[in-house]
C-alpha cells in the first residue's frame, strides 16, 4: 500500500498558498487592490470601499497574463558529441578484439580513419557540435552500425565452417563498411563544404565593404 504524501497532502496545501502569493495574477491583482484602497482613502468608494477593493483585486487576477511555464533544458550539440566521443572509445576497444579478414579489415581502417578525424578535438569537431543532424548520422554509426555490421560477422562466421557452399559473410562486411564510409564521408563533405561557403561569404562581405568604403 503506498503511504506516501499524496499532492494535496502535508506540505501541498503551503506550497501552493505560496506559489500563488508569488502568481502574477496575485500580484496583480493586489496592486489593483491597492488602487482601490486609494479610492477610499479619497473618499471616491463610499460605503462600497469593501467591494471596490475586492472588485478591483479580482479584476486585475483574471487580466494578468498567464504563469508561463519553465522552459525544458536539453543537453546542447557539443555535449552529445562528448557522449559520442566516449562510446567510440568503447566501439574502438571492442574492434581491437575482433579478428577481419584483410579486405574487411581495411574498409574498417578506413572508416575509423575517417571518424577518428570528425571527433578529434578541434575545428571540425566544433563545425560538427553545431550540426545536430550530423551529430546524429555519427552517433547511429558508432552506436548501431557499426557494432551491427561487425558483431553479425562474429556471429555468423562459425556457421560458414560448417555448412560451406555458402556467400562468405564477409562480403556483407565489406558492402556495409564501404556503405558506412561513404555515408561518414558524405558528412564530411557537407561539413567542409559550410565552412567553404562561410569564408566566401566573409571574403564578399570584405569586398563590398571596401568598395563601399
Amino acid at each position: 500500500m503506498d503511504t506516501s504524501n499524496p499532492p494535496d497532502g502535508p506540505g501541498g496545501g503551503p506550497n501552493r498558498v505560496l506559489a500563488y502569493l508569488e502568481s502574477r495574477k496575485n500580484l496583480t491583482g493586489s496592486a489593483c487592490g491597492i488602487a482601490g484602497l486609494a479610492l477610499t482613502f479619497t473618499g471616491l468608494a463610499g460605503a462600497y470601499w469593501p467591494v471596490v477593493v475586492v472588485g478591483l483585486y479580482g479584476a486585475g487576477a483574471l487580466i494578468a497574463p498567464p504563469e508561463r511555464p519553465a522552459v525544458p533544458v536539453f543537453p546542447d550539440p557539443s555535449t552529445q558529441l562528448d557522449a559520442v566521443r566516449t562510446d567510440y572509445v568503447a566501439l574502438c576497444g571492442y574492434l581491437d578484439e575482433v579478428e577481419l579478414p584483410p579486405a574487411a579489415s581495411g574498409r574498417l581502417t578506413e572508416l575509423t580513419a575517417l571518424l577518428d578525424g570528425l571527433l578529434a578535438p578541434g575545428p571540425v569537431a566544433e563545425a560538427l557540435a553545431a550540426d545536430p543532424e550530423g551529430v546524429h548520422v555519427l552517433a547511429r554509426a558508432v552506436r548501431r552500425d557499426i557494432l551491427e555490421s561487425v558483431d553479425a560477422f562474429v556471429r555468423i562466421r562459425p556457421w560458414t565452417r560448417m555448412v560451406p557452399g555458402t556467400e562468405p559473410p564477409e562480403r556483407h562486411l565489406e558492402r556495409q563498411l564501404a556503405l558506412l564510409h561513404r555515408e561518414v564521408e558524405e558528412l564530411a563533405t557537407a561539413l567542409r563544404e559550410a565552412e567553404a561557403r562561410r569564408q566566401q561569404t566573409h571574403t564578399r562581405y570584405l569586398e563590398d565593404r571596401g568598395r563601399n568604403g
